[in-house]
């Protein structure tokens, strides 16, 4: 069972390091690539002349190049030298570099670094190295063989038929702040060789490296987890296990709670599965908030809210063949919340966190959701479904309306991957960014860019909100009454309808939330989008508008 790799500080020489494979690290500096006088010594120590490797491979120092030099010797410790490019030495730089020596170390079972970043570098460099360690091979020994449901019986057995058994399917909870058992590479242990080995500041970056890096580990697993295996049951199942390692409350409102509460968003999209919906509510409670900032009130209570599609079939308005085969990870913003959420408590994020997973499987059937039911969600709003494909706004307005109506929240922010429109707009590496306050796009866009990832904010064009109406029920579910396009548009315009007056923004990470190749410190398959900018955001003590009744929604 794979872990990501533990990393350590130390100072001395790498000569003390006791690892096969040693990097050094070359940047891009103005006069052209340079070593740094620790890089040299270890270059002098292995017998290997820098300068000469720097004029005979064309080295430049680009941040994530990596040149393998292997070192002969029958006597020798260490058999390789990896040249790790870092750029102009920003963090984004030292992430990009931690990933790429991260695979190309490979098989190494202890890698030393020789480097010298200043704690937000080695925060990155850490980030990179444990994120491009991932591997999703053994994920299904982990979680269970898929092939029956539990018991042994047909999936057609039960009306919420749960899949292998919760207790063999894997994911576990550690002792790493609640994460699960990570699918890892095979690098098992990394030293990095710096002046900083006994600094404070240093360490606790490298803890933060490691609560983030595994709070995207979970999501990873979760995302990339066969649907026969996740039913509703099972994601809920395993969402309060992880969240109770961490030393947080949850707690499930099942098929019943639902119907009593009035939750109709989620009852109308998973009413045509046997695997019948869950809502799974997640607690944080940290230290207190920061009084004000730049004359503005601390954020109060936070509320991230997120997609959680076990499978996407597109219901009676069926997906063509091809575009089924991704959609086991079309629960991957409730799989961001959870991974959010289990690495609060290890950063000591200050104030109140509340995460929502709408989680339901969108599945055809004689009792399934069909074009022209009306619906009534959380709250009382009622909604015409126009194309049951488009369920996950329907099970997010139940999420955002109980938010703002129930919960108490003071912002909310959401996850889905919602519409391909975005990917089209943007592409697989950049999410949209959609809010109803100003300042609250602007604090995600900046806590995406601190986190490495990328965000676009895209508008709210008050023209096409007319193209959600419906003559028979408070909104539609797709635009009909204007021909205006903008999937992603009427998309959001729709969901700002459930988060009422408050500060709120979407995420829609359709494009970025699963990838087809390791890119950097993305991994194929699902991709953990979401993590990084949500606790860049959270611990940056992000504030609330000093009158939130004053905003539109």
């Amino acid at each position: 069972m794979g872990s990501p790799p533990e990393i350590t500080l130390r100072s001395g020489s790498v000569n003390g390091a006791a690892a096969s494979v040693v990097a050094v690290v070359l940047a891009a500096g103005e006069d052209g690539p340079v070593f740094d006088a620790t890089a040299r010594r270890a270059g002098s120590d292995l017998g290997v002349e820098l300068d000469r490797l720097v004029e005979s491979e064309s080295l430049r120092g680009d941040a994530g190049s990596v040149l393998a030099v292997p070192l002969t010797g029958a006597d020798r410790l260490v058999t390789r030298l990896l040249v790790v490019g870092v750029g102009a030495g920003e963090p984004r730089d030292w992430r990009t570099a931690g990933a790429a020596v991260a695979r190309r170390a490979g098989t190494s079972a202890r890698l030393a670094v020789i480097a010298q970043p200043a704690p937000a570098g080695l925060r990155a460099f850490a980030e990179g190295v444990t994120l491009g360690s991932y591997r999703v091979s053994g994920l299904l020994e982990r979680v269970g063989q898929p092939g029956r449901p539990a018991n042994g019986g047909t999936r057609s057995d039960a009306r919420d038929a749960p899949g292998p058994d919760a207790d063999a399917a894997g994911l576990d909870a550690d002792a790493g702040g609640g994460a699960s058992t990570p699918t890892g590479g095979s690098l098992r242990e990394v030293v990095v060789v710096t002046d900083l080995a006994a600094d404070p500041a240093a360490l606790a970056a490298l803890g933060a490296a490691r609560a983030v890096a595994l709070g995207v580990y979970i999501a990873r697993d979760l995302v990339n987890t066969p649907s026969l295996v996740k039913s509703p049951e099972w994601l809920a199942d395993r969402a309060v296990r992880i969240a109770a390692a961490a030393g947080l409350t949850a707690t499930v409102l099942g098929p019943k709670e639902l119907a009593e509460q009035g939750f109709g968003g989620l009852q109308a999209v998973g009413q045509g599965s046997p695997r019948l919906p869950r809502l799974v509510r997640i607690s944080y409670d940290g230290p207190t908030a920061p009084a004000a900032t730049q004359g503005r009130p601390a954020a109060g209570h936070r509320v991230l809210v997120g997609k959680g599609i076990t499978f996407d079939s597109g219901g009676l308005s069926l997906k063509p063949a091809v575009s089924m085969i991704g959609m086991k990870t079309d629960m991957s913003g409730a799989a961001a919340v959870l991974g959010t959420m289990t690495a609060l408590p290890a950063l000591g994020v200050p104030g109140r966190v509340t995460g929502l997973l709408c989680i339901a499987e969108n599945m055809i059937g004689g009792s399934a959701m069909r074009p022209g039911d009306v619906i009534t969600c959380w709250g009382g709003t009622t909604v015409e479904v126009l194309n049951t494909d488009a369920e996950g706004r329907l099970v997010l307005a139940d999420g955002l309306a109980y938010a703002a109506g129930e919960l108490g929240a003071d912002v909310i922010v959401d996850l889905a991957t919602l519409t391909g429109a975005i990917a089209v707009a943007l592409g697989r590496r950049t999410a949209g960014l959609f809010s109803s306050d100003d300042d609250l796009a602007a604090e995600l866009a900046a806590a995406a860019d601190t986190a490495g990832e990328r965000v676009w904010r895209l508008p709210l064009t008050e023209d096409y909100r007319p193209a959600i109406d419906s003559p028979v029920a408070d909104l539609a579910n797709i635009g009909r009454a204007l021909d205006v396009g903008g999937g992603s548009i009427t998309a959001a315009l729709f969901l700002r309808e459930f988060a009422g007056k408050l500060p709120w923004a979407h995420l829609d990470i359709a494009g970025t939330a699963r990838s087809e190749s390791d890119d950097g410190e993305i991994s194929r398959g699902g991709t953990g989008w979401g993590v990084r900018t949500l606790l860049s955001w959270l611990a940056a003590g992000a504030t609330a508008p000093a009158d939130a009744s004053a905003q539109t929604g």
